[in-house]
C-alpha cells in the first residue's frame, strides 16, 4: 500500500528521485540527493501521471465491439466503451483464442517497441513477450530504431553491435585523445537519459571536463549546437558524412599519411576499398573536391582535417542519428574504416566509437556483473521476427518476401497486434502510412496509461499504471547504482499492473500465471544480480536491506581499452578475424544499396526537389513522446505547438519570423509547428525534435508539430532494414490565418459503462 503523505524513492529514465506525496497524489519529484546533475524533466513527472487524460477504465471501439466494418468508422474515429475488467479480460482471451484457432500464433505481432519503464521488472515488452511465449508464441521485432543499421552492419565488419559493448571511457578521452571528430557532434540533450534510470548523470560533467582538458573537438553537424562550448563547427549537408570521410581517406592515400602496417595486420580488404576511392576501377577519383561537392564542406579544409587526424592522436566518433538514414550502414562501415587507416584502434583514446552523445551512460563502463533484469521467456517462434521498422510493410504485404541480413524472409500475415510499453505513433515514420496499414489487422489490443494516439487508434484499451503506481528495481549496466522504486500513490482510476493485467488473461486461458508476487519477483532479481556480483568480487546487501535503504551505490568498474585485446593479437568475431573492411559475406549478398565496401550511395529522397532537410532530432523537454504533456515540454512549444528551428537566409526567403505557425510539408504529407529563427541551423536545414504527439485533422494535416508526418517509410538497405528518418526533403511556409486547434491531449468520446 502507498501512504497517503511522504516521500518514498523512486526512478525514472531521466534520472532517481524522491516522490513526496500529500493527501494521496505526487506533488513533487524531489531530485535524488547523490545525483550532481539532475534534470529539468522531474518538474513534468507531477504534471502526467495526474493528467486529464489517464486511461480511467477499461475501454472497447465502439465499431470492433459492435462488429462494424472498419472502412464505416476507422481506427482513431470511433468511440470508445467503456466496460468492467472481466469483461475487458475475456474479450482480450476470446480474442486470442480465435486468432491462434484461425490463423496460428505466427498471427499475433508482439513487437511493441519502447521506453516503456526504467523498472527492470515492469517492462512492459518484457512481460508481454513473456506472456505470448507461454501462449504458443508470437511474431516479434528484431533490431530498434534507435541503432537498427548499424547493429547489423558492424557485427559483419568487427564482429560484435559496437553500439552496445564496450567503449572508450571519458577518462581516456580527456587523458589521451587530442583530435575528436565528432560526426553528429555529441548532443547533451540526450544525456538526460539512460534506459534503466540513472542515479548518477555523469555523461554531460565528463563531456565539460574532455573539453577543459584541451581536446580539439570538431562537430560535424548541421546544427552548431549539438556539441559542447569549444569545439569547432563544421557544417555540413545531411547525409553526406560518407563522402566526407571518404574525401578524407583519399587524402591520407594521396599524401600516404595512413598507416599502411596496420592496415597489412588487422584488417582485410584495403586494397579493393582503396582501388574504390581512388577511382581505379571507374575513372572517377573521390578526393577532398569530388567529396566538397556533395558535402558543402570546402575541399581544403578537408584536406587540412585529414593532415589533422593523421598527425594527432585521433578519435573518430558518429551519433546514431548517422545510420537513421538511407543507407545508414555506410557511414558507421566508412568510420570504422577511416579509423583503421588512422591506425589508432586498440589505444585508449584512439580509433572509433559510437553513441556518444546519445545517452547518459555512453562512455561509463560496464558493472562487471549482471545488474537486476526480467527474462522475457523463449519465443516458441523464435527467427520469425521482422525488422522492428518493418511492420508497416509487413501489415500492408502478408506473405511478401524480403531481404535481411543476407537472408530471404517472408512476411506473416498479422491479424492481432498487441501493444504494451511503446508509441508507434511515435516511434515510425510516415503516420499517415501507418495509420492507413493499422486499420488492416482484425484487432489492436493497448495497455496505456495515458489516452496517447497509439491508444486512440486500438479495438481494446487496457489501464496500465505508471511506475509511481507499483514496486521495481530501477538499474543499469553503467550506472554506479541500484535503485529502488516504492509505490508512491494508489493506481489512478483502475488501472492495473502489466503483469496483473497479463496474470488475468492466463488464468482465462487456463494458462499458468506468468509472474509471481511482485516483492517476490523482485526478490528473485535482485537476489540473482547478487550472487553474479558475488562472484565478479562485489559484495551487496541482501534484497531487504537494499529494499529498506532505498538504493545501493556500486563500485565504480574499471574501464577496457576498446579492441585493446584485439591489437594484442585476439581475433574478431568475423570470417577473417580481422577488421573487414571489404566484406566478402556482405559482397555475396549481391544487394545493390549496400555494396562489400563502404561507398557513397545518393539518397533516393534527393529526387523528391524539396528544398529543406529536415532534421528530427531527439528533444531536450521530454523523452521520446514521455513527458510531452508535461510542462517543461509544454513550456517550450511555440504558439501550443513544436518549436522547429531554421537559418535566418530561409526565414527571410518566407517571410516566416520567430512565434509564426509554419507548414512543413513534402508528397507524404503536412504538419504545422511553432517557428524560431537561429543562425545554429545552417541554411537549407530546418530542424524539429521528434515526439510531439501526433495529432492529425481530419484532413490529414498534422497540428502538434510531429515530424513523422513527413519522414519516409523506407528501409536503409537491403542488409539491415532500418529507419530513414533523417533522409526527408521538405519545404516550409508560413500558416496564414488563424491555426487550427490542437487536440494531442483531449480523451476521445467514450461511452459510460
Amino acid at each position: 500500500m502507498a501512504a497517503t503523505t511522504g516521500t518514498v524513492p523512486n526512478s525514472a529514465h531521466w534520472g532517481a528521485f524522491r516522490a513526496r506525496v500529500e493527501a494521496g497524489r505526487l506533488v513533487e519529484a524531489v531530485p535524488f540527493e547523490a545525483d550532481p546533475a539532475p534534470v529539468p524533466l522531474l518538474r513534468s513527472v507531477p504534471d502526467v501521471v495526474h493528467a486529464g487524460n489517464r486511461v480511467a477504465r477499461p475501454a472497447v471501439r465502439r465499431g470492433w465491439l459492435d462488429g462494424t466494418p472498419r472502412d464505416a468508422v476507422p481506427r482513431g474515429h470511433d468511440e470508445f466503451v467503456e466496460v468492467d475488467w472481466d469483461t475487458a479480460i475475456d474479450l482480450v482471451a476470446r480474442e486470442l483464442l480465435r486468432v491462434r484457432e484461425q490463423h496460428g500464433n505466427e498471427a499475433i505481432y508482439g513487437g511493441s517497441y519502447g521506453w516503456s519503464s526504467a523498472g527492470r521488472f515492469h517492462h512492459a515488452k518484457t512481460q508481454l513477450n513473456r506472456f505470448l511465449a507461454s501462449f504458443g508464441g508470437y511474431t516479434g521485432s528484431t533490431g530498434t530504431y534507435s541503432f537498427g543499421a548499424s547493429s547489423v552492419i558492424l557485427p559483419h565488419v568487427v564482429g560484435y553491435d559496437a553500439n552496445t559493448g564496450d567503449a572508450h571511457s571519458w577518462a581516456d578521452i580527456a587523458e589521451r585523445t587530442e583530435t575528436w571528430l565528432m560526426l553528429g557532434g555529441a548532443p547533451a540533450r540526450n544525456m538526460q537519459v539512460e534506459s534503466g534510470g540513472i542515479g548518477e548523470h555523469r555523461g554531460s560533467r565528463a563531456l565539460r571536463a574532455v573539453m577543459d582538458a584541451g581536446v580539439r573537438a570538431i562537430s560535424v553537424n548541421p546544427i552548431r549546437d549539438d556539441a559542447p562550448d569549444g569545439a569547432e563547427w563544421l557544417p555540413i549537408r545531411p547525409g553526406t558524412d560518407t563522402a566526407l570521410l571518404i574525401g578524407i581517406a583519399h587524402t591520407l592515400l594521396e599524401e600516404d599519411l595512413h598507416d599502411q602496417a596496420f592496415l597489412n595486420e588487422f584488417t582485410t580488404g584495403f586494397e579493393r576499398f582503396a582501388a574504390y576511392v581512388l577511382g581505379e576501377a571507374d575513372g572517377v577519383p573521390r578526393h577532398a573536391d569530388w567529396a566538397a561537392s556533395i558535402t558543402g564542406v570546402p575541399a581544403d579544409r578537408i584536406r587540412r582535417l585529414a593532415r589533422e587526424l593523421a598527425s594527432s592522436r585521433s578519435l573518430v566518433t558518429a551519433t546514431w542519428s548517422l545510420q537513421r538514414a538511407e543507407h545508414g550502414e555506410q557511414p558507421y562501415w566508412m568510420t570504422v574504416v577511416l579509423a583503421a587507416m588512422l591506425g589508432g584502434i586498440g589505444r585508449p583514446g584512439e580509433g572509433f566509437a559510437f553513441g556518444f552523445g546519445s545517452e547518459d551512460a555512453v562512455g561509463s563502463p560496464k558493472q562487471p556483473f549482471r545488474v537486476p533484469s526480467l527474462s522475457k521467456g523463449a519465443n516458441p517462434l523464435a527467427g520469425r521476427e521482422i525488422p522492428v521498422a518493418r511492420i508497416v510493410d509487413a501489415l500492408e504485404h502478408p506473405g511478401e518476401a524480403y531481404d535481411f541480413d543476407g537472408e530471404r524472409r517472408t512476411y506473416p500475415e498479422l491479424r492481432l497486434v498487441y501493444w504494451a510499453g511503446g508509441n508507434p505513433f511515435h516511434h515510425h515514420q510516415d503516420l499517415t502510412r501507418l495509420t492507413r496499414a493499422w486499420q488492416l489487422p482484425d484487432t489492436v489490443i493497448v495497455h496505456e496509461p495515458w489516452w496517447t494516439p497509439t491508444a486512440k487508434h486500438a479495438d481494446i484499451v487496457l489501464p496500465a499504471t505508471t511506475t509511481l503506481e507499483r514496486e521495481d528495481i530501477g538499474a543499469s549496466s553503467r550506472d554506479t547504482w541500484i535503485l529502488a522504486m516504492h509505490r508512491a500513490i494508489e493506481p489512478v482510476g483502475e488501472a492495473l499492473d502489466d503483469a496483473e493485467i497479463f496474470r488475468r488473461i492466463s488464468r482465462a486461458l487456463g494458462l499458468p500465471d506468468p509472474f509471481g508476487d511482485v516483492r517476490d519477483e523482485l526478490r528473485a532479481m535482485y537476489e540473482k544480480s547478487r550472487a553474479s556480483a558475488r562472484e565478479a568480487g562485489v559484495d551487496l546487501p541482501d534484497f531487504d536491506a537494499f529494499w529498506d535503504a532505498g538504493s545501493v551505490r556500486l563500485p565504480a568498474p574499471k574501464s577496457s581499452t576498446m579492441l585493446g585485446r584485439f591489437r594484442q593479437g585476439e581475433p574478431l568475431a568475423t570470417p577473417s578475424g580481422r577488421i573487414e573492411v571489404f566484406s566478402e559475406t556482405i559482397d555475396g549478398f549481391g544487394y545493390d544499396d549496400c555494396p562489400g565496401h563502404p561507398a557513397w550511395l545518393e539518397p533516393v529522397e534527393w529526387r523528391t526537389g524539396y528544398p529543406l532537410h529536415l532534421i528530427s532530432h531527439q528533444p531536450s523537454t521530454r523523452l521520446h513522446s514521455q513527458l510531452d504533456g508535461g510542462s517543461v515540454s509544454r513550456d517550450a512549444k511555440v504558439a501550443g505547438r513544436e518549436a522547429c528551428r531554421l537559418h535566418p537566409d530561409e526565414a527571410a526567403r518566407r517571410g516566416i519570423r520567430t512565434g509564426d505557425v509554419v507548414r512543413i510539408r513534402n508528397d507524404r504529407g503536412a504538419l504545422l509547428a511553432g517557428a524560431v529563427v537561429s543562425d545554429a541551423v545552417m541554411p537549407g536545414v530546418v530542424a524539429l525534435p521528434t515526439g510531439a504527439w501526433y495529432d492529425p485533422a481530419p484532413d490529414g494535416l498534422e497540428r502538434h508539430g510531429n515530424p513523422n508526418a513527413v519522414t519516409a517509410d523506407r528501409g536503409t538497405s537491403r542488409l539491415a532494414q532500418g529507419t530513414t528518418a533523417q533522409t526527408t526533403l521538405v519545404d516550409v511556409e508560413r500558416w496564414e490565418g488563424e491555426a487550427p486547434a490542437v487536440e494531442a491531449f483531449a480523451v476521445p468520446p467514450i461511452a459510460p459503462r
